[in-house]
């Protein structure tokens, strides 16, 4: 056997750059959005910005030449990354319980300060079935057009593939659009009350999430459209939909909680 042959199937990752760029570009932002927050300056915080944007473009171009093109993905390092996808959602379970944790505490317990009642007397709260309950049936469709679209590559059809990414991303783009809108008609400022400030940070790390994950699935689309990944290897496009079935589980809690409870 030649001393070159690779004996294991693990994957033995060559030196990169990109870890400490990206943990450099990472502290620029953080120091650009501190700067900001006091003298409203973004300049730094643009850079940063676009510090990090790069860093994970050439970091994520790295793994999927690996993955695509160098064949270093074997199946015991697929166990590996299906495990690590797996606990990075567990934290972003718990990332969510914190502000569900803050909504209830105030909502169950409100204080004096806030009339001791909920929501405070003046608020005036969303009908959750207006626009929330459109929210809600475009990401149970999204969840819908994703799993159509993994059924898909299990089975090689591509087109299906293609297609179901397509419907995914815009349903995604939809959904942040009224996000938008309902932001832009709201009565409350985040910084006005208890109320303000739990409503805007769970619903807005939410919809935070669900930016990255239409990002994300567009990705999966794009390389699909090159013709990467096939039934026995698309753990990225895996990864993807496995988040998408999350962020959706986490908005119907929110609907649930905050708009129809909430109200």
């Amino acid at each position: 056997m030649s001393s070159k042959e690779k004996k294991h199937g693990f994957h033995l990752v060559d030196p990169s750059p990109w870890p400490i760029y990206v943990s450099f570009a990472t502290l620029v932002l953080a120091f650009g959005a501190v700067y900001y927050f006091h003298t409203k300056a973004l300049w730094l915080l643009l850079v940063g910005f676009a510090l990090v944007i790069y860093g994970a473009y050439m970091w994520w171009r790295d793994v999927i030449k690996e993955a695509e093109f160098e064949g270093h993905h074997t199946p015991i390092v697929q166990i590996g990354h299906r495990y690590g996808m797996t606990l990075f959602i567990a934290s972003e379970v718990m990332f969510f319980v914190a502000w569900f944790w803050a909504y209830f505490n105030a909502s169950l317990f409100p204080t004096e300060a806030v009339g001791t009642t909920w929501p405070p007397p003046d608020i005036e709260t969303f009908d959750p079935w207006d626009i929330p309950l459109i929210n809600t049936l475009v990401l149970l469709l999204s969840g819908t057009t994703v799993t159509w679209a993994h059924h898909a590559m299990l089975e090689n059809d591509r087109k299906s593939l293609i297609n179901g990414l397509v419907l995914t991303v815009f349903l995604g783009f939809i959904f942040s659009c009224f996000q938008a809108y309902e932001y832009h008609h709201a009565t409350f400022t985040i910084d006005g009350n208890i109320y303000g400030s739990t409503f805007y940070m769970a619903t807005g790390f939410h919809g935070f999430h669900v930016i990255v994950g239409t990002i994300f699935l567009a990705v999966c689309l794009f390389r699909s459209m090159k013709g990467h990944s096939n039934s026995e290897h698309h753990f990225g496009f895996e990864a993807a939909a496995w988040y998408w079935h999350f962020v959706d589980v986490v908005w119907l809690f929110l609907f649930a909680a905050i708009y129809i409870w909430g109200s």
